[in-house]
Order: C-alpha cells, then structure tokens, then sequence
C-alpha cells in the first residue's frame, strides 16, 4: 500500500496516502462544456485539468459518467461499461485518467449500485412477459400486491411511493428513489457477482478508487415490513427501513475481498442513516470494507421543524449543534475509522450560503473561515467544484428555473397535490436547500456563460458570475483559491493534521459564537479558533509566545477580539505538561 511520508515535523510518522490526500469533487454536467452544447464533458475535464493541479489536491471524484437515461443527473445507470455519449467516449476517459495520471491527480469514480436504470439491460429482461421464471426477474426486487395496493408503505425518496407496479405481470417492483430507478437485489449472488466483474473491469482501466452511492441501502430488512409513519407524512421511512440492512456489512466485506483489497485505492461509501457505531464498521481502520463514510447528520440538523416537510427548510443551524456533532463524529471514530470532510457536494446547497454569510460584506471571510474549520479536523476533506472561488447559492425565483427531479416533485407534491404549505413558503425552501444550487455551471470568468460554454447551458448560470468567478480569483493573491491551496499545501506538510487528536477548549462546548479546538500529536499543538458569527466577540486562549500563527483570514490579528467570521490557527511545540 502507498503511503505518503510527510515533510515537517520532529518525528516521520506515515499514513496511508488518502488519510493525507484532498479530494476534489467534478460534477461533469456542470464543469466545463468543450463542444458548446451546453453541457459539460470529458474533454472539458481535461481542460481544467491545470487548474485542479494548481489548486493542489490529489484526487478527483468524478460524478457519473457512464450510460444512463439522465432521469437523476447520472444516478440511473444504463450501462456501466459505457460513457454516457453526452459526456464523450471511452477513448475520452481513458485520456483524462491518463492525463490526470501524469500530472500526479487520482481519478476516482462513482459507483451506483443499490440501484439501475430502468433501462439497463438486466431491468428490461426482469419485465419481459416470462419475465417470472426469468433468472433476471430476481436481479430486482418484486413482489405480489397486498390487499390488492403496494406490498408495504415505504415512500421514495423522491416523494411518492416507493412501488410501481408492472401490469405483465400484476407484481410492483421497489425503487427508494425515482420509479426509473429500480432496487438491485443484493440477496442474490448473480447480482453481486456481477457487479463485482463490472468493478474489476474498472480497475484493469487503472483508475483509483470508488465513491459508492447510498452504499448503506443495498441490504433491505427481511419480509420488507412496513415502517413507522413520520407525523403528518404520506408514507413510511423507507430509508430507516433500509439504512444500514442485516447483511450490508457481509456485502461490503465480500466486495473487499472480490475487489477492494487488490487495488491500492480510495473508497468512500454515502451512508445515509448511519451512526457512528455503524461507520466504525463500514470505515474500520482494519480496512475489511470501504475506507471512509459519507454521513449525514451534520448536514440534516437545518431540517424542517415538520417531519412532513423533511429537508425542505430555510433554517440556518445553530453554531452549538452543528459544533456538537462534528465533534461527535471527530471524537467516535478516533483511531478506529476514518472520517471524510465535507460542508457541500452535488445533493447539498452552497456550503457559504448555508453555513457562513454570502453577503459581499462577509461571503470570503465566511468562506475562509468554513474552510479552515474543516480542513484542520482529522479526516480526508472533500473539495466540491466551485467552493474553493465562494460561488453561492443560485436564488432562482421561479420554477421554471428548476431542473432538479428532487425539488420539481417537492413542490409539486407538497403545493400543488397535498396544499401543505404556500407556493412563496416553497419556493424560499428551494433558494436554501434544493439540489440545483450546487449545479449551476462553474463559473470561469464574467463572460454571458460564465467561461462554462458558448450556448445556454443547460442549468442557469448564477448571476453573480460577473464578480465571483476563476478569473477573479486567480488576479487576487487573497482570494479564497490561494487560501484553499494554502491549506492543502498544510495538510500535506504538518503531520498533526492527520494523526492529531481533537479535543475542544475547554468549555468551547458553551459558547454560542466561537469554535476552538486544539489537534495534539507527540511533538506539536495546532490551535484553530473561529468565529462563527457576523459579530466582533472577545476570547482569550492563552495562545504560547512560541506559537506560528499559520493561516488567517483577516491581514492582521487584534490581540483577543475576533472580527466577524475570523479564523486563525497557530501552531506550537507540545509542552506535554501544559495544556491549552
């Protein structure tokens, strides 16, 4: 296994290569058209990839590329030994992978397998009119109808229920997401070893890794029994139902086994619905399965105060229960898992927008101070294309703006079918939290389309392209980009940012505006102090006179008062005697 030995410090501790890596996340569709049909594309890729290099990072999480029938952005996938033809073709991604290769970039891919396209080629045998006594017939998940409706009462993700029902054969089918998207049966062998066989194919391509999408779901309870009905919700949890099954962990230690295992590689599992004792499993520093989580709570906790409205809310969490569970997580998986770092990606809003201020008075301090928040906790961060420049949130006004099936389906069922809440109520919901705020193409430059292509894109470009955008950002030395690079370059450099442990000030617990917490190896103390407010606070941490301030947001310190959104972090020799 590579590991990377770092380059400071008074002892040459050793981890493995990804626990010192930083992830970059590339939503292809948005990235970088290079044929002016006004989505992105392989090629596209491959022409920023110098921007990625410069940026510093050592990987690149590509969203889907392969077939699909594009009903969820790329997540139902036709064929997964082909290129979606909208993107490029094999020849491109093997270009890119070998391009990326020789500038020292990883490339890792995602991998969809709780569930299909209704057109891959496997769903479309299951249905055929013998399709019951057809070995296919079981790559899904079918059953007879109850009481002449759905066999339980899960609802999709993606509102609905979570059945359709096939007139051929008078059975449903389960889908947890669209009803395009139809449940793999991971209880079947042949379905196992065929994806196994597909990721194998992968890796002889050479690439580097996979990120698994709702990996966590794949082993469903047995008997499919009905779940609790939240208050005032349509249908049961499906995702409780099947978060974390009977048999995911045998699952994931037989993919270990059949493909993890050989392949020096990165692996990060989405696990929605798990916990930390759950992610001890899924994350073991033993390496049986996967090698990070993707959890979800930290991202949950602005949720609607109505369990019928879920996700759906323009509530800005609180600094004590956002602080509350990542140092949860920080603290739980502490030398038994590995965590992975993350504030946005492609299914979150703006991490600006949403955490921090994206005021032009406070949007790259804020953006500064989130970033040096979390890239200083131990963990492998993940970058999500565009939050190293500050873009925000789309604040779209009308619905026509919207291509996300997520949100058009919300708004649909719960103002136009169910009359749960106002159109003007909704439509604030979706400006804070719908998915299409994180896939507005990237802003290159100021020009019509932002850099992104010559054409209408296919999703709106945010309007202030004008100001924020990479041309901007590259012109000015203080940008969020050169500070974003300046923290990798550390995390690279100073072993106690891997292999630190966290702990927070003491009585940080208690204070409602600042974050402080301390990163202790054997040799050295990394202090970071942030506030988290719009408000000038007065703290004193007793910071040592020996102490390298190492990064900051602000051009110049004021003894203990922290300005709006500061952040700071000093680094110090550990006097083992003392503490901070």
């Amino acid at each position: 296994m590579e590991r990377s030995k770092y380059k400071r410090g008074e002892i040459m501790a050793e981890a493995m290569w990804w626990q010192n890596a930083v992830v970059y996340q590339v939503y292809p569709k948005s990235f970088q058209d290079s044929d002016n049909d006004g989505v992105g594309d392989l090629r596209g890729i491959i022409n920023r990839l110098d921007y990625i290099k410069q940026l510093g990072v050592d990987v690149i999480w590509l969203n889907p590329i392969y077939k699909t029938s594009n009903i969820d952005g790329g997540y139902d996938i036709s064929d997964y030994q082909k290129i979606n033809p909208t993107f490029g073709n094999m020849a491109n991604f093997e270009e890119l992978l070998d391009k990326a290769h020789q500038k020292g970039l990883k490339i890792m891919m995602d991998l969809v397998v709780n569930h299909s396209s209704f057109e891959h080629e496997w769903f479309q045998k299951s249905v055929q009119d013998d399709s019951k006594d057809n070995k296919y017939r079981d790559y899904y998940i079918w059953r007879d109808p109850v009481d002449g409706h759905e066999p339980n009462n899960w609802g999709s993700f993606f509102s609905g229920p979570a059945w359709t029902y096939d007139e051929k054969s008078g059975q449903y089918y389960l889908h947890l997401f669209a009803k395009e998207q139809p449940d793999l049966n991971w209880d079947n062998q042949a379905v196992r070893n065929s994806i196994f066989d597909m990721m194998n194919w992968w890796a002889a391509k050479g690439i580097d890794g996979f990120r698994m999408d709702v990996i966590s779901l794949i082993s469903k309870p047995e008997g499919l029994p009905n779940a609790p009905i939240p208050e005032g919700a349509l249908y049961g949890n499906s995702g409780d139902a099947s978060a974390n099954g009977p048999h995911v962990h045998d699952y994931l230690s037989e993919m270990n086994k059949q493909v993890l295992k050989k392949h020096d590689w990165i692996t990060v599992g989405e696990t929605a619905g798990v916990t930390t004792t759950e992610a001890e499993k899924y994350a073991n520093l033993d390496g049986t399965e996967l090698n990070m989580v993707f959890q979800f709570e930290h991202v949950s906790l602005d949720g609607n105060h109505n369990p019928t409205l879920g996700k759906w809310s323009d509530e800005h969490v609180s600094l004590m229960a956002l602080r509350s569970n990542l140092v949860k997580w920080q603290k739980a998986l502490a030398g038994k898992a590995w965590n992975s770092l993350y504030w946005n990606n492609h299914d979150q809003p703006r991490a600006i927008s949403r955490f921090g201020n994206d005021s032009p008075e406070y949007r790259v301090v804020s953006g500064k101070m989130l970033a040096a928040l979390l890239h200083f906790m131990q963990g492998t961060p993940y970058i999500y294309q565009g939050e190293e420049i500050g873009m925000t949130n789309a604040n779209f006004q009308e619905m026509a703006q919207y291509k996300d099936l997520e949100s058009i389906n919300a708004y649909h069922e719960l103002v136009e079918q169910e009359h749960l809440i106002p159109a003007d109520v909704m439509m604030n919901y979706l400006r804070a939290r719908s998915r299409d705020n994180s896939r507005t193409p990237m802003q290159w430059n100021s020009t019509t389309y932002a850099g992104f292509s010559d054409v209408t894109p296919w999703l709106e470009v945010n309007a202030n392209h004008e100001s924020i955008n990479v041309d901007e950002a590259l012109r000015d030395k203080t940008s969020l980009f050169y500070f974003y690079q300046k923290l990798i370059r550390l995390r690279h450099e100073l072993p106690v940012i891997t292999d630190g442990v966290f702990d927070l000030i003491t009585d940080n617990e208690k204070d409602e505006s600042v974050f402080a917490y301390t990163r202790k190896n054997d040799t050295e103390v990394l202090l970071v102090i942030a506030n988290f407010t719009a408000q000038s606070v007065s703290r004193d941490y007793n910071i040592p006179h020996n102490s390298e301030l190492l990064i900051q947001n602000y051009p110049d310190v004021i003894s203990s008062s922290l300005r709006p959104y500061e952040v700071r972090a000093y680094l110090f020799p550990n006097q083992k005697d003392e503490s901070v």
